[in-house]
């Protein structure tokens, strides 16, 4: 009888009379972003829901309603969204098959359009929409008809409300008898506006541009709802501020949350009893903290942004996972995760269940899986997902009698306020096989699920509590009403006592800076055929590096379609005979692994972050080894070669920089050895290695990307690749700098600079200063010399250079020729005429956009025959204008970070003052500023340093 309640509820929609829609009123459109975007919210009444269309789908769209007979329209309102139609039509049509206009509009602003005095009659009515401005889709809030099709869809409406409160009292009387079986009188939950981004993180803080500009919403309230009555109470009432994360107490006489007070900023940690009584704060300062939960052994965890930190691909800030005693005392940082960690949950053994976003030399958008760790930050490890790209699991709870953990699994990159499908995952097949997971809804996107049992589970859908049973059917519990405004219910919460789960005892030793980590076999792992032993020397220990500031949702400029993070070069530590390593290493920072062979070129690069607590003592098995393993035992460990010797500390490179920067360490090599051959007038190969400037790299960097180069993991869903795929071993650039290209042969620390630039993910910038700054774009339609540029453009080349040919030039500035800086295919022909490479913003008229129309009798390349046979040619000077401009620009408005003129960003300094790295007082206009040392300074602020 496992599903009674929603098979009883199935009978109540069946039976009851009226609740069929009625005749007409359906919503239609050529395309949906998904299915929180479909047509019929432009029609429902409402504001803070509305239809979107598929980005990129075609230019065109439309938005159709049916209307069940022949009806006049007198007037329309449309709300916009920012992704308005700059030009669209109103048509009307009897049958859905001929269309006539009834208004052509062609300056669409995006602000609120209200038309009158227009004469349109049929039974359906779209609204076509034929150019966008800049977002690539069409987004529309609502629409409202003047005359009969006004009346009826007032009419559809009322009769729509009136079917959703039968149906939602139907399943509320089914859903409270099972509530009440199960032993729930009354559910704790929050209602708030949703987050104003829409990735699932982006919903604390501020955005980068604008500390004005913040990412959350109001209408807080922490309620109660007693299952019996329906009647719920208001715990905390606050209609400017923002209260989230509810979670009862083991005892279930108090209530732990995260509450953004009105007329503040801050997210922090609150304790109230069940009744609403002895409301006490927890947490302090100029930190958000959220997401807490009991521990058992009476500390709590929780993530917050006192880690300092940006997510490296995108706007907003970082919050990791932190630990605090039950009073808020004792806040020590357990993460050192330089992206997100979310939704921490206790799991029965006491270990701590949580979300970790990560990206290592590898897409940043597909690596978003389940990690556990122990209360104390101790035994880090992956528990389902990370060898598998692909949406994002969150707000993971143990099912209690199973093996089970009870998630949702938000599609893709995630769903904005943790939405997704209602899923099971369990761990008794180890971290790695698919077929461990399985949904449990399909169709529409859930959130906030919550096991009572094994077969049922609360989950939330926008407004609504629901009742889900394990195969996926649902009945409604609540719902919330008009007096919560915008808000959406979140996060329900049984009030029912419950076991505390196993203690785990701590294992740390604050007074320490540091913990070790054996390796028993560096051999031994999953794809390392072909290894022989005896072949690895050493292992490179690296540091991905956190992020100040940021200000893209791409990689640039850190690199060309590669990294997202600096990273540093902390040294190597010897391998030995036997495979194995012993190792100190620095607390709580985010290091990573490259295995080197006699030559210092890479064999094996790990493409994940590890880290070790202060006073921790851990080991892991080989390289990549199958999580499932046993590890092996204290005997063991006494005949590995490495523990017969104390701890290696990771020895510094002699002569390299920790943190390379290609135009002060690299271009001088290049200098010395390459532009020989490689430069403007010799141009062997058609590569130029010279260190001129383009709109945003140098133009060898550029090349040396773009002709494959360098081998390194891209933004790629791929990882643990091969042995001697990526790296060192893999970039053609090794084998041309040892003498085997035309006896071109470097010093040996000259190889090593370049080795070790490859090794630590060849950036482009060795600074996060660079962040937002040096950036020749957009702005370039408002220079007075775009129009005739593009016009040039239009008129002499395109008939050539054009997506037909497969050889396209821009025609701006900003034109990436459709090819984003993370585009994977680096064959594609079109790099080749990337705005990177034929605009030269240090010397113009050696731009290649002018050498290749240009004749050779006049100093030009002759490639484009026939266009320009001198430089006096009106066009020419068009061009070589507007490339002059952009280098005005570039050196007096928007400097590089690699220029003598060099000043930082307002947000990048805004932020180093909020860290406390620049003084209050400091002035970027008037003070000097290194911002390699103000980076530095930045990174060691972060690090755990033992206490005195």
């Amino acid at each position: 009888m496992r599903c009674n309640f929603l098979r009883a509820f199935i009978f109540v929609l069946i039976f009851l009379p009226g609740l069929v829609f009625g005749d007409g009123g359906f919503f239609v459109a050529s395309s949906v972003k998904d299915e929180l975007h479909l047509a019929e919210f432009a029609f429902d009444g409402a504001m803070n829901t509305y239809w979107s269309s598929l980005k990129d789908s075609e230019e065109s769209a439309w938005l159709q309603v049916d209307l069940g007979s022949v009806v006049s329209v007198s007037g329309i309102r449309i709300d916009w969204g920012r992704s308005y139609a700059v030009e669209y039509k109103l048509e009307a049509s009897i049958d859905g098959q001929a269309w006539e206009t009834v208004y052509h509009c062609i300056d669409g602003d995006g602000i609120i359009d209200e038309i009158g005095g227009l004469e349109g009659k049929g039974r359906y009515f779209r609204i076509l929409c034929i150019k966008y401005l800049k977002y690539n889709r069409y987004q529309i809030h609502e629409v409202g008809f003047e005359g009969d099709a006004g009346v009826f869809l007032k009419k559809v409406r009322v009769q729509e409300e009136e079917r959703k409160a039968r149906i939602s009292a139907a399943e509320q009387r089914v859903s409270k008898k099972k509530l009440l079986e199960l032993g729930v009188d009354e559910i704790v939950f929050a209602a708030r506006e949703n987050g104003l981004d829409g990735h699932w993180y982006a919903n604390f803080g501020y955005f980068s541009r604008d500390e004005n500009d913040k990412c959350y919403g109001k209408g807080g309230r922490l309620c109660k709802l007693d299952i019996a009555s329906g009647q719920v109470t208001y715990l905390i009432d606050d209609p400017e501020g923002t209260v989230r994360d509810p979670v009862i107490h083991y005892d279930a006489e108090k209530i732990l949350f995260s509450w953004r007070k009105g007329g503040t900023e801050y997210f922090h940690l609150y304790e109230i009893g069940i009744y609403g009584e002895n409301l006490k704060q927890l947490t302090f300062g100029p930190y958000d903290d959220m997401e807490p939960v009991y521990l058992p052994d009476s500390g709590i965890i929780f993530v917050s942004s006192r880690c300092k930190r940006y997510v490296n691909c995108w706007y907003s800030q970082v919050a990791v996972l932190y630990r605090c005693d039950g009073d808020g005392g004792n806040i020590c940082q357990l993460s050192a995760n330089i992206e997100q960690d979310n939704t921490p949950w206790v799991l029965p053994d006491g270990r701590v269940l949580y979300m970790r976003w990560e990206y290592v030399d590898r897409s940043r958008v597909n690596y978003h899986h389940l990690w556990t760790m122990n209360p104390d930050g101790t035994g880090q490890m992956v528990y389902f997902g990370n060898m598998h790209p692909g949406d994002v699991y969150l707000d993971a709870k143990p099912i209690y009698g199973t093996d089970k953990v009870l998630l949702i699994r938000s599609p893709g990159h995630g769903q904005k306020e943790h939405m997704g499908y209602v899923a099971t995952v369990t761990g008794k097949f180890g971290p790695d096989k698919k077929e461990a997971m399985q949904d449990v809804s399909s169709g529409q996107y859930f959130r906030d699920p919550y096991p009572l049992n094994e077969t049922t589970f609360l989950v939330v859908h926008e407004k609504k509590m629901l009742l889900m049973s394990d195969e996926g059917e649902y009945a409604e519990v609540y719902s919330l009403g008009k007096e919560y405004g915008f808000s959406h219910l979140h996060e329900p919460r049984p009030v029912v006592k419950r076991q505390r789960e196993r203690v785990i005892p701590a294992r740390v030793d604050l007074a320490k800076s540091s913990g070790t980590l054996i390796l028993n076999d560096v051999y031994t792992g999953r794809n390392m055929e072909g290894v022989k032993r005896g072949s690895i020397k050493k292992l490179l220990v690296l540091e991905t590096l956190s992020k100040p500031v940021n200000y893209s949702g791409t990689m640039e400029p850190i690199s060309h379609g590669g990294t997202f993070t600096l990273e540093r070069i902390l040294g190597t530590i010897p391998v030995e005979e036997d495979g194995s390593a012993f190792m100190e290493l620095p607390a709580n920072r985010s290091l990573f692994f490259v295995a080197l062979d006699e030559k210092g070129n890479s064999v094996k690069r790990m493409q994940s972050f590890l880290s070790v607590m202060p006073g921790e003592n851990t080991s892991c098995i080989g390289c990549h080894e199958e999580r499932g393993k046993t590890p092996i035992n204290s005997a063991t460990f006494g005949r590995l070669e490495a523990v017969k010797k104390p701890p290696h500390k990771p020895e510094p490179l002699k002569g390299i920089p920790d943190v390379i920067d290609f135009p002060r360490d690299i271009q001088p090599i290049l200098d010395k050895h390459c532009i020989k051959c490689h430069n403007y007038d010799k141009r062997e190969g058609g590569v130029i290695l010279t260190g001129d400037r383009g709109p945003l790299y140098s133009h060898s960097y550029v090349t040396l990307t773009v002709r494959g180069q360098i081998s390194d993991g891209r933004d790629l869903a791929k990882s643990n690749y091969p042995p001697q795929t990526l790296g060192t071993s893999a970039s053609k650039l090794m084998n041309k700098i040892d003498g085997g290209h035309h006896n071109v042969k470097l010093s040996q620390h000259e190889q090593d600079m370049i080795r070790y630039w490859i090794e630590s993910a060849a950036v482009y910038p060795g600074t996060y200063a660079s962040l937002g700054s040096g950036a020749i774009g957009k702005e370039n339609v408002e220079w007075e010399t775009y129009t005739p540029f593009r016009e040039v453009i239009n008129s002499r080349c395109v008939q050539c250079h054009n997506e037909n040919q497969e050889l396209p030039i821009p025609v701006s500035i900003s034109d990436k020729n459709k090819k984003t800086l993370n585009n994977k295919e680096l064959g594609d022909r079109r790099f080749r005429f990337s705005r990177h490479l034929v605009f030269n913003l240090s010397r113009p008229a050696k731009s290649m956009m002018l050498l290749a129309p240009l004749s050779k009798s006049a100093g030009g390349k002759g490639i484009c025959k026939d266009v320009f046979a001198d430089t006096s040619d009106e066009d020419y000077q068009a061009i070589l204008a507007h490339i002059a401009a952009g280098k005005e620009t570039l050196e007096t408005v928007a400097t590089r970070f690699d220029m003598d003129n060099f000043k930082p960003n307002a947000g990048y300094v805004r932020e180093m003052k909020r860290y406390g790295v620049l003084p209050a007082s400091f002035d970027v206009e008037k003070d000097s500023i290194d911002v390699y040392e103000v980076d530095r300074k930045y990174w060691e602020m972060l690090w755990y340093f033992k206490s005195e």
